[in-house]
């Protein structure tokens, strides 16, 4: 989850690494540093986010007219955070410097055997271990720094993305990836080594996707070779990245966050283009369409995510099961690859990740490709390794999300998975042509409703107001809507520090209504045509213990309107799409909130955008 940046090439390489480190601070920032290379090896790191390292950085007065280094920004794993946890690490004689994402497994063995033969560590991190291990390798066996690395991963268990220097060998860096992203970028004269797109994306469109297994030295003369851990050579692809600077600045809003927000209504749109047409009657994803027969006759959909993506699997699963019924179930991937699930290949499995690298969802996949099963990704970033991993797929293009807090993901997520259960719904003669061409044109009306919902964010910024300061909230909802209560509960505590429950409306009783007085908000989702007259009676429960009701209500609700203390209205759709507009109010709720209370929406504590660890 730490971000990985690195530069080899003509030009200064400290403000190319900051401008990097800056553009990966999502994936973490508890610590970030330095690593320079111009004949002698210069480290600088500082407890704290990049700002802090610019600052420390400044104030040393250091020479930094270098053109070759690294840059680490850490989501702390091993070792608390602070100065000396701090990436890069240094070998024991200092002439060796490494920056690190994920986890070795394996480190406490390799640290005791070299503890045992001399080496003092100063650090509590598994990475500083890698770095004495690899020193130990290339001095006793008189091998190049590429060699060493190469030795020393094949004794390691665990996840990694690593970039190595070496002061012995000052024209070359030594990169290499199991488990954990990392991209080479190939300029003019020039490579960098990233953990994803967004800090190559100024300087070029060219980019290798390291695979598990590789190790890549690039060296100053313009060369670079990829081998795998077996020592064979690689002859990757070079791909273009459609990626424009733009996409990942804030565009004029004050947070990355509220700009996703407010770019739902075109994301969603993209999500659906090419896809969809109500007119001609049709809605097809070019990832099915191959492989139709045989989703369209599985006995079983299992989907398998994290977070996020796994309330829009629990939206899938009301979708699958009510348009084209196929049973479905919806697994918690790290709880699905350790349980030794029961897999067919007459099950259609479906792995969703904005990232496309979340360990555990990617640990499922090769889990379930193992036993036969016919594996699909539901991804946002191109390129990435569950997008390769499996056997077919689709993209959200909901464009890069840097706010830590999913939000247009989510809504991209759910509509991909809309028009999935659409066209199943279609091919196995389980929607009849007329319900069918009415909810391809209530799912297309959905862009223009997302956008008369954040109109009224002035008012949902007053209901936040009224409720920021509570210390418990509790989100009910039920049918399709209930996933969008965990959903609602999870950004509440993601960004604002809240604890919040989402629960199905009927269970209220059976447990939170012992929590309920005047000073818990509970917020209602109670859009639904379906069991409305029991969402009433969860709301006038809730007002008989003293609860402060927000009601999310369709447009020209009278009976909750006189119920609930604060309303926010949403058009009317067909129920099976309610998620994608009842969401918005909470994902503006959770914001605005949070941003009362003095929080950093995009950057919240503990967290990072990217789980690439277990």
């Amino acid at each position: 989850m730490c971000g990985i940046v690195a530069y080899l090439g003509n030009k200064q390489a400290y403000p190319i690494l900051l401008e990097g480190l800056k553009r990966l601070e999502y994936r973490g920032y508890d610590s970030a540093g330095v690593a320079l290379m111009n004949g002698e090896l210069s480290i600088m790191k500082k407890q704290g986010k990049v700002a802090d390292l610019e600052k420390h950085v400044s104030s040393l007065g250091h020479d930094l007219n270098h053109t070759m280094g690294m840059a680490h920004t850490r989501w702390a794993t091993h070792g608390i955070p602070n100065d000396i946890n701090a990436h890069p690490h240094s070998s024991g004689d200092g002439n060796l410097a490494i920056i690190h994402n994920g986890i070795i497994e394996n480190y406490a063995p390799i640290k005791k055997a070299l503890v045992d033969r001399g080496h003092i560590f100063s650090s509590d991190t598994d990475t500083e271990v890698l770095a004495h291990f690899i020193q130990e390798i290339k001095e006793k066996e008189n091998l190049s720094l590429e060699e060493a690395v190469r030795r020393a991963l094949n004794k390691v268990i665990g996840a990694y993305a690593i970039v190595v220097i070496d002061k012995d060998e000052p024209n070359k860096i030594v990169g290499a990836r199991m488990s954990s992203p990392l991209v080479l970028g190939i300029g003019d004269d020039e490579y960098f080594l990233a953990s994803d797109a967004s800090p190559i994306i100024k300087y070029t469109n060219k980019v290798i996707y390291l695979e598990d297994g590789d190790v890549i030295s690039i060296t100053r003369e313009g060369n670079y070779q990829i081998r795998s851990l077996d020592n064979t050579v690689q002859n990757p692809k070079v791909s273009e990245l459609d990626l424009k600077i733009d996409e990942i600045e804030k565009g004029g809003y004050p947070h990355y966050m509220l700009k996703e927000i407010f770019q739902q209504p075109t994301t969603i749109a993209e999500s659906m283009g090419g896809r969809i047409n109500s007119h001609e009657g049709w809605a097809v994803l070019g990832g099915m369409k191959q492989n139709i027969n045989r989703i369209a006759q599985s006995e079983r959909i299992i989907l398998t995510a994290c977070g996020t993506s796994w309330h829009a699997a629990l939206i899938a699963e009301y979708l699958f099961e009510d348009l084209a019924r196929i049973p479905t179930e919806v697994e918690y991937a790290s709880e699905f690859r350790y349980r030794n699930p029961i897999i067919s290949q007459d099950d259609f499995i479906i792995a969703l990740s904005q990232s496309g690298e979340t360990a555990d969802t990617l640990a499922a996949v090769k889990l379930a490709k193992e036993k036969g099963a016919l594996i699909y990704g539901i991804v946002n970033a191109i390129g990435s390794s569950i997008a390769r991993e499996t056997d077919c797929g689709s993209y959200i293009h909901a464009g890069p999300e840097i706010g830590v807090a999913s939000t247009k993901a989510f809504t991209s997520q759910v509509t991909v998975l809309a028009l999935m259960a659409l066209y199943l719904g279609k091919v196995r003669g389980i929607l009849q042509e007329s319900y069918f061409r009415q909810l391809l044109a209530s799912l297309e009306t959905v862009p223009s409703k997302v956008a008369r919902i954040l109109a009224k964010d002035d008012k949902i910024k007053y209901i936040a107001g009224e409720i920021r300061n509570a210390s418990n909230a509790l989100y009910l909802g039920r049918g399709y809507n209930f996933p969008v209560a965990l959903e609602g509960a999870l950004k509440l505590k993601e960004i604002s520090y809240i604890h919040a429950e989402g629960y199905p409306g009927a269970e209220m009783k059976h447990g939170p209504i012992a929590l309920i007085d005047m000073y818990m908000p509970v917020i209602v989702i109670a859009t639904n045509k379906s069991a409305y007259e029991k969402i009433v009676s969860n709301i006038q429960e809730v007002k008989a213990r003293k609860g402060v009701v927000i009601a999310i209500v369709t447009e020209g609700d009278e009976i909750i309107k006189d119920l609930a203390d604060y309303i926010i209205e949403i058009p009317e759709i067909e129920e099976p799409f309610t998620p994608l507009l009842s969401v918005i109010p909470l994902q503006l709720l959770a914001y605005h909130i949070a941003l009362m209370r003095g929080c950093n929406v995009d950057q919240p504590r503990n967290l990072a955008k990217s789980v690439t660890v277990e």
